[in-house]
């Protein structure tokens, strides 16, 4: 009986060792003759293999050739050019960087230069070109947090030319973009970026990640600052900095009215002048109360939003701050309001997700016309409360 091979036929690294290098080299070449990225891949793994300024080279022509395309590219075509980017920008990162860090930065940025030409010609509506670019950016930053002047210049180049672009790109950097990198990057942007919006933001993005609080404010526009979203913003990084005068002033900026801030602090017919705020801004409003030692008046405000709006967080918040047993006496309190608040969803919700199933059956009892109408949740409230409550559910269910 013939003895058994010990290679397998399962395809691995470890058995197709065993076919040698030239029977490998034929395949490759035979599966490469209908596959054009799987080419250029291996143009690129030989090229890394001569030297890192050869690899830099073959990468820099095949950038080349797809910047000055202008042909569109289909749907069908879109996965094949985004593997064909992607196997280009590990060659970058994994074989190129560890030989040469600055060379390996400038022709990242090359790679980045790419997006701006492909998104007006290729078919995209899944979004998966922005997030091949997006998720290359901590690659990028990583390789910017060591790079010397010089080679930091290509990359400061390229964030005066899409400033909008590298905006988003500094966001999706995560970590990688730390505060000296952006430090150095806002140390080598003149006052000209200054002078558009896309600049403006890039700029912002830049002065967040460096901690740079009073280059941040000072980005913020009038306009901006009238804003109950942006103004709880700016107000939480002047708390976090101590700055609680500040942060009072910040809010109270979106309470002026005027036709700048109009669209985002005013309904469509606004009768008494009052603003509309928005949760974020009732939320910083109460902090900067807590900040100023009105923490009676934090607790009102906390209570009276609870009423309104039946959110659990906030009710979790204002419990906590309670002391021990009265926090027991507020909550069956809340449970109560609950019962009768108009919002016949936003009550089961609450209840049901605090847990507080007793009372939820109750209400369900109390209020069947309303429980028997159609909603999202109602079948998984019926299935929850079956057991305990079998007549609540049954209402919920019908």
């Amino acid at each position: 009986m013939a003895r058994q091979s010990r290679i397998s036929t399962r395809l691995s690294a470890a058995s197709l060792v065993h076919l040698g290098a030239p029977r490998l080299a034929e395949l490759l070449i035979e599966a490469g003759a209908g596959n054009a990225n799987l080419k250029r891949r291996l143009r690129l793994e030989l090229a890394a293999e001569i030297s890192p300024d050869i690899l830099a080279l073959e990468i820099d022509k095949r950038i080349t050739a797809v910047s000055a395309a202008r042909t569109r590219v289909s749907w069908r075509k879109r996965g094949e050019l985004i593997e064909d980017l992607n196997a280009h920008r590990r060659m970058i990162v994994e074989r190129l960087a560890p030989e040469a860090p600055g060379e390996a930065l400038a022709v990242l940025v090359r790679w980045f230069d790419l997006y701006s030409g492909l998104s007006a010609r290729v078919k995209d509506t899944k979004g998966e070109l922005p997030a091949a670019f997006e998720a290359a950016a901590p690659e990028l930053f990583t390789l910017a947090e060591t790079a010397g002047d010089e080679a930091l210049r290509d990359l400061v180049d390229a964030l005066r030319r899409h400033p909008q672009d590298y905006a988003r790109w500094a966001s999706a950097a995560g970590e990688t973009l730390g505060p000296r990198t952006a430090r150095r990057l806002l140390d080598s942007l003149d006052a000209a970026i200054r002078k558009t919006p896309a600049g403006r933001n890039l700029l912002r993005r830049l002065a967040d990640k460096a901690g740079d609080l009073d280059l941040w404010l000072s980005l913020v526009t009038p306009e901006q600052a009238g804003s109950p979203d942006i103004a709880s913003d700016v107000a939480r990084r002047l708390l976090d900095a101590g700055r609680v005068a500040e942060a009072r002033a910040a809010l109270e900026a979106a309470l002026s009215p005027s036709p700048l801030n109009r669209p985002w602090t005013f309904g469509h017919s606004p009768k008494n002048g009052a603003p509309r705020l928005t949760p974020a801004w009732e939320a910083a409003s109460i902090d900067v109360l807590d900040a100023e030692g009105s923490r009676q008046e934090a607790q009102d405000l906390r209570w009276s939003l609870f009423e309104r709006d039946l959110s659990a967080l906030v009710l979790r918040d204002y419990l906590s701050r309670l002391p021990d047993f009265d926090d027991v006496e507020a909550l069956d309190r809340a449970f109560v309001h609950a019962s009768s608040h108009p919002d016949f969803e936003a009550a089961m919700r609450l209840l049901m997700d605090w847990p507080a199933h007793r009372e939820a059956a109750a209400l369900v009892l109390a209020r069947p016309r309303e429980a028997r109408q159609a909603r999202p949740g109602s079948a998984d409230w019926a299935s929850r409360l079956a057991q305990r409550y079998p007549e609540a559910a049954d209402i919920l269910a019908s």
